[in-house]
């Protein structure tokens, strides 16, 4: 056991658990958005969606905790990687040259502490937004319209905006994060880790291009485009 925690303190050991939890934080995101594009449902789909999520009760709270834990602990990984980094090799950061092979350096890796600090912040503002915003309630049911609450919020050009502008910089990291998890995780061969980094792009720029088509289709439409149910 001491070994194994000495293991998972190192540099390697760390990169892994940060690749680990990267994969878990990138299917959640998948998750949301499938729950996200029920808004273009029935006029109930979306907040039957949040609802049947709130009725789950503890287990909410327990999953909310647990997703909450591996977010902050990726991010706390992802800081210690960079520190570290930093202090190995303090002008590093003043002049970039790429390494070629397995070692993709670019735009996305070299801004992963900026992206990460902005999608941290994001994520706060995000949950405070939404999760504690304004209840309005469906007539007649008593259930919380959070439906509503986000067609009236998408309405709003500086959210849209400051949304938009995030989930794109959260394309770069994602892209980069999506090769660097499963680079961690043991595929650095060189035709192997170019494949990933096409299909981390490829993942990225579709998962955020379906994020951001939900604010600018409310924004265009003021939320009355034919794909919204009333």
């Amino acid at each position: 056991m001491p070994s194994l925690l000495k293991a998972m303190k190192s540099q390697v050991g760390r990169k892994i658990i940060t690749g680990i939890t990267g994969i878990g934080l990138m299917l959640f995101l998948v998750s949301h958005l499938v729950g996200n594009l029920t808004i273009f449902g029935d006029s109930n789909a979306f907040n039957l969606y949040t609802n049947t999520l709130k009725d789950l009760g503890p287990l909410l709270y327990v999953a909310e905790a647990g997703l909450a834990f591996i977010f902050i602990y990726h991010a706390v990984l992802g800081f210690s990687i960079w520190n570290n980094r930093r202090k190995v090799r303090p002008n590093s950061y003043k002049v970039h040259k790429s390494k070629g092979g397995p070692s993709h350096m670019n735009l996305a890796s070299k801004s992963m502490m900026i992206t990460g600090i902005i999608i941290l912040v994001f994520v706060i503002l995000h949950v405070i937004h939404f999760k504690f915003g304004a209840e309005y309630v469906v007539e007649g049911s008593g259930i919380r319209d959070l439906r509503k609450l986000v067609i009236e919020e998408f309405q709003k050009a500086w959210v849209v905006i400051g949304y938009v502008a995030v989930l794109g910089l959260m394309t770069l990291h994602l892209a980069h994060g999506f090769w660097s998890a499963f680079t961690s995780l043991g595929m650095q061969n060189k035709s192997t880790s170019k494949r990933m980094q096409m299909i981390g792009y490829g993942f990225s720029i579709i998962l955020m291009l379906a994020f951001i088509f939900i604010p600018l289709y409310i924004f265009i439409t003021s939320g009355n485009g034919s794909l919204i149910s009333h």
